[in-house]
C-alpha cells in the first residue's frame, strides 16, 4: 500500500482552501450590485454656424421707361420684349412691352374680381398667378389668349421656372415647384438665412441656377439654392432713383435676358425700369 505523509495532505487542503476563497471572492464580486454612480454622458456638439451670407450691390448699366400706372406683379424678358404683370382689382392685366421706349404693344385686361400676381413663361405658355381668387391662368404666349386655368389653394405671389418645373412662392417662406402640365404639387422648399426663416417672398426669376426673390416691403433681393432653400447671397437693391416713390412703391420686378446675360429691375408703379450688373460683396452691408 502506498504512504501518503501527512503534510502533503494538509498542503493540498491548504491549496484547495484558498481556491475556494478566491472563487467566493470573484462570486461576490460578480454580484455586487451596479454603481449609483451615472454613466460618463457623451455631448453632442452644436451644429456649425451657417457661413455669413454675402451682400452684392450694384451698378446701373442702363435706364428705361416704365409706365408707372403700372402695379408691377410679374416680369419675364423674352426674344427681346418684356413681359409684365399688373395687380390691382380693376387694374390687372397681362403686358407685352417694348423695353427701349416702355412702350405697351400688347395688352388682355383682367376681370375686375382678378387681382394678378406673378407671371412665367415656358415654352410657348404663359402662366399668371392671382393673389386670393385661387386661380393660375394660361394664355398661348404669341396672342395672350386664354387656352386653360389651373385652382390652387392659397395665395399667389411671385412664378418662375427652371425648365422642368413652375416655382412658386406664397407670401410665406415657403417655394413650392408644380408640374406645368397639371399644376400639381411636386415639392417644397423652406427659404433660410442664418438658420431663421425668410418670409415675404414675392416676384421670382430663375438666374443661372438660382431662384432670385423680392422681398416685399423691402430692397434686398434673396438669391436661393433650389434645392436646399438655403440664402446664398443678398442683393442690396437700396438707393434706386426712382422718383416720387410712395410706401407701397416697392421693389418687384426682376427679369433676365438668358441670351445676353442681362438683369432687369423694376418696382410697383416706377417711373423707371433698370439694367443692372451686380457686384463684389460688400462684407459690412447691412443684412434683413
Amino acid at each position: 500500500m502506498r504512504v501518503i505523509r501527512r503534510g502533503w495532505v494538509m498542503g493540498c487542503a491548504l491549496g484547495l482552501t484558498a481556491m475556494l476563497g478566491l472563487h467566493a471572492c470573484q462570486m461576490a464580486s460578480n454580484s455586487a450590485p451596479p454603481s449609483s454612480q451615472p454613466p460618463p454622458q457623451t455631448t453632442t456638439p452644436p451644429p456649425e454656424p451657417e457661413p455669413e451670407i454675402p451682400v452684392y450691390r450694384y451698378r446701373i448699366v442702363n435706364t428705361f421707361p416704365h409706365d408707372n400706372n403700372a402695379f408691377t406683379q410679374g416680369l419675364e424678358f423674352h426674344n427681346g420684349y418684356l413681359y409684365e404683370s399688373t395687380g390691382l382689382n380693376g387694374q390687372s392685366s397681362l403686358r407685352k412691352v417694348e423695353l427701349r421706349t416702355g412702350r405697351v404693344l400688347q395688352i388682355h385686361r383682367l376681370a375686375r374680381e382678378y387681382f394678378a400676381e406673378g407671371i412665367t413663361i415656358f415654352g410657348d405658355r404663359i402662366y399668371q398667378l392671382t393673389w386670393q381668387n385661387g386661380v393660375c391662368f394660361v394664355y398661348r404666349l404669341n396672342n395672350f389668349r386664354q387656352e386653360t386655368q389651373f385652382r390652387y389653394y392659397g395665395e399667389g405671389w411671385g412664378l418662375t421656372n427652371d425648365g422642368k418645373h413652375l416655382i412658386m412662392s406664397d407670401g410665406s417662406e415657403t417655394i413650392t415647384f408644380r408640374d406645368p402640365e397639371t399644376f400639381v404639387e411636386v415639392r417644397k422648399i423652406t427659404v433660410r438665412a442664418q438658420g431663421k426663416p425668410v418670409r415675404n417672398l414675392n416676384e421670382l426669376e430663375y438666374i443661372e441656377g438660382e431662384i432670385w426673390a423680392n422681398i416685399w416691403h423691402s430692397d434686398m433681393i434673396a438669391r436661393i439654392d433650389p434645392q436646399s432653400g438655403l440664402v446664398k447671397a443678398w442683393v442690396d437693391m437700396e438707393g434706386l432713383p426712382v422718383p416720387n416713390r410712395g410706401l407701397e412703391d416697392v421693389l418687384n420686378g426682376i427679369a433676365y435676358d438668358r441670351q445676353n446675360k442681362r438683369i432687369f429691375v423694376t418696382g410697383k408703379n416706377w417711373s423707371k425700369l433698370f439694367e443692372i450688373e451686380v457686384i463684389a460683396p460688400d462684407r459690412s452691408a447691412k443684412q434683413p
